[in-house]
């Protein structure tokens, strides 16, 4: 199965397939792997976060590449919010003390992964969007 690999540079993002998972499976959250695997030559990329075929988020303090139920209180995977009527008008508000039981995946990409966050370490000779040939789609609109 592909991975969508998502890769992020600062303000801008760019989803690559890729075919070879082998290359990438037993990585782990934070660590770091070289571009030419996703097709940029020069480019290191550090893996942030994920989710697998089912949606669920790979969470960084969960070792392997389990499925477990945890008690949460925000962070990966839940953000606990609150809708208040303040004067009229609907607002989230941060609610503290708000735990809820979610389903998260470990922190090792594995087969079931679908997709990889992942942000640019070291940047290559050319821009991402150069070799990707993001731009030409556009133009040919």
């Amino acid at each position: 199965m592909a991975f969508k690999v998502v890769v992020s540079n600062k303000a801008d993002s760019y989803q690559v397939e890729v075919d070879d998972t082998k290359a990438l499976n037993g990585l782990v959250i934070g660590d770091e792997f070289d571009g030419g695997i996703v097709g940029l030559d020069g480019y290191t990329l550090k893996i942030t976060g994920g989710s697998d075929k089912n949606g669920f988020t790979m969470k960084k303090d969960v070792p392997g590449t389990r499925r477990i139920k945890s008690l949460l209180t925000g962070g990966t995977g839940y953000h606990p919010k609150k809708v208040k009527k303040v004067k009229g008008v609907n607002k989230k508000i941060t609610v503290d003390g708000v735990k809820r039981r979610k389903t998260v995946r470990g922190n090792t990409i594995a087969d079931d992964i679908v997709q990889i966050n992942s942000v640019v370490v070291n940047e290559g000779a050319k821009p991402i969007a150069e070799i990707l040939g993001a731009g030409e789609e556009e133009e040919e609109e």
